[in-house]
């Protein structure tokens, strides 16, 4: 597990964009519709090096080898009445590598680097009845609630969002 920062993201931008890309177009539901192609996944993921450089968004790569097989992200708010949580964001796993453990693995890494930076309470979202919902729950991630047609598939369907948190130990200073 391997931790992208400035420098690291534009080197594993190009795995990164087909890593999302595939992940669209196999209908998971992270923000985009299908078909995505690779120049616009590639661009996304050029987009959020600034966010890394200035500490508002930290990102992990699961890799074996030299081969990127899934990604985590950390997103933290600007305000100072918020700076105890963080959002996760766009857990993907390459469809051969699941299965065996990775996404938990990233999960893992994205909680335990937030707690270290003072983070005491993580948020997020994901379409309800998507398998993504079995990890979370089995991770200890609380569902608060349904919003119904939140957000479209990769298909263009809008679909119900549960809204998951997770309480953190206080293990150090927040940010």
């Amino acid at each position: 597990m391997i931790r992208l920062d400035e420098a690291a993201l534009p080197a594993h931008a190009e795995q990164l964009a087909d890593l999302l890309a595939g992940t669209v177009n196999g209908g998971a539901s992270v923000g985009f519709l299908a078909p995505l192609d690779r120049a616009e996944a590639l661009a996304w993921w050029e987009e959020r090096a600034a966010d890394v450089a200035a500490g508002r968004l930290a990102v992990w790569a699961a890799c074996e080898g030299e081969r990127v097989l899934g990604t985590v992200s950390l997103a933290f708010p600007g305000r100072t009445n918020s700076r105890h949580r963080a959002e996760l964001v766009k857990l993907m796993v390459h469809t051969d590598a699941r299965g065996r453990g990775v996404g938990r693995e990233l999960l893992a890494t994205a909680e335990a680097a937030a707690a270290a930076a003072g983070v005491t309470l993580l948020h997020l979202d994901t379409e309800t009845g998507s398998p993504a919902e079995r990890l979370y729950r089995s991770a200890g991630w609380t569902p608060i609630g349904s919003i119904p047609d939140y957000a479209a598939d990769p298909g263009g369907v809008l679909r119900p969002t549960t809204i998951y948190y997770k309480r953190l130990p206080v293990t150090a200073p927040t940010r």
